[in-house]
C-alpha cells in the first residue's frame, strides 16, 4: 500500500462514545452484500493505527474474527440475539469492558451496521457503569451520538439492564460522572485532519476528561466494487 491509504481508513460511522476507551461503529468492511475484504483489511490497518487494543464482535456469527487475529488485533466475541434475554451476555460483556477501559485499553464495539442494537449495548453500559444515571439520559446520549433514533429493539435492550444498573453500578469519580443534564455533548462539525474520506465532529459522554470526537467515512474505499 501506498500513499495517503497506508495508514489505512476507518470504520463507516466510527463513532467514540467515551474518548480514547469505547467507540462503535459498522462491521470493519462493510455489512452484508456490501462486505469488501480489501476495505477491511484498510479499516484493521487504521484502527491499529490508532492504538485500538482490541475489537469486540456482537454479531451472531464468527465472521471477521480471523481477519482480526491476522491483522494481530486481539478481539473478542458476544454473540446478540435477535430477540429474548440477554441480560447474561450483556452482564459478562460489561464486565469484560470496565476491565478493558479501566486498565486503558482502548476498544471497538460492532455488529453489522451502526443500528439501534449496538446503540442500545452501549447506552446499557454507560447506565450500567453509572457513567450516566438512567435509561432516559443514556439513550439520549447515544442517540446524539450516533444521529438517529433508537428504535424498540434497542430501548428493550436498556431496560432488561437498568434493574441490574441500580443494582451493580461501579463508583467512577466526580471527573468522570457527566452532568445530570447531559448536556455538551456534541458540537458543530468541522473537518478532520489526515484521514482521507472522513469528518469529524466533537461529541462524546461529557465529564470522561476530553471532548469525544466522531468520524464518519464519506469517501470512496479501496476495493469497494471489486
Amino acid at each position: 500500500m501506498k500513499g495517503k491509504w497506508a495508514t489505512g481508513i476507518p470504520p463507516r460511522n466510527f463513532t467514540w462514545v467515551v474518548e480514547d476507551h469505547l467507540a462503535m461503529s459498522e462491521r470493519p468492511g462493510g455489512f452484508a452484500p456490501n462486505h469488501r475484504r480489501v476495505r477491511r483489511q484498510e479499516e484493521i490497518i487504521w484502527l491499529r493505527g490508532q492504538g485500538f487494543t482490541r475489537v469486540v464482535s456482537l454479531l451472531g456469527s464468527p465472521h471477521n474474527l480471523a481477519a482480526y487475529e491476522e491483522g494481530q488485533l486481539p478481539s473478542a466475541h458476544f454473540a446478540l440475539p435477535a430477540s429474548g434475554d440477554v441480560r447474561e451476555i450483556l452482564v459478562r460483556l460489561f464486565a469484560e469492558l470496565e476491565r478493558w477501559i479501566s486498565s486503558g485499553e482502548k476498544v471497538l464495539v460492532h455488529q453489522e451496521e451502526l443500528g439501534e442494537r449496538v446503540m442500545g449495548v452501549v447506552a446499557a453500559y454507560l447506565m450500567w457503569s453509572g457513567r450516566l444515571p438512567d435509561a432516559a439520559q443514556a439513550i439520549a446520549a447515544v442517540e446524539r451520538l450516533g444521529a438517529r433514533r433508537m428504535g424498540l429493539h434497542g430501548r428493550e435492550l436498556v431496560a432488561q439492564m437498568e434493574p441490574l444498573a441500580r443494582r451493580s453500578q461501579p463508583t467512577h469519580s466526580a471527573a468522570q460522572r457527566p452532568p445530570a443534564s447531559g448536556s455538551g455533548l456534541s458540537r458543530p462539525a468541522a473537518p478532520a485532519t489526515g484521514v482521507p474520506g472522513t469528518r469529524a465532529r466533537d461529541t462524546g459522554v461529557p465529564g470522561t476528561g476530553v471532548p469525544g470526537a466522531r468520524a464518519r467515512g464519506r469517501g470512496a474505499r479501496p476495493g469497494e466494487g471489486e
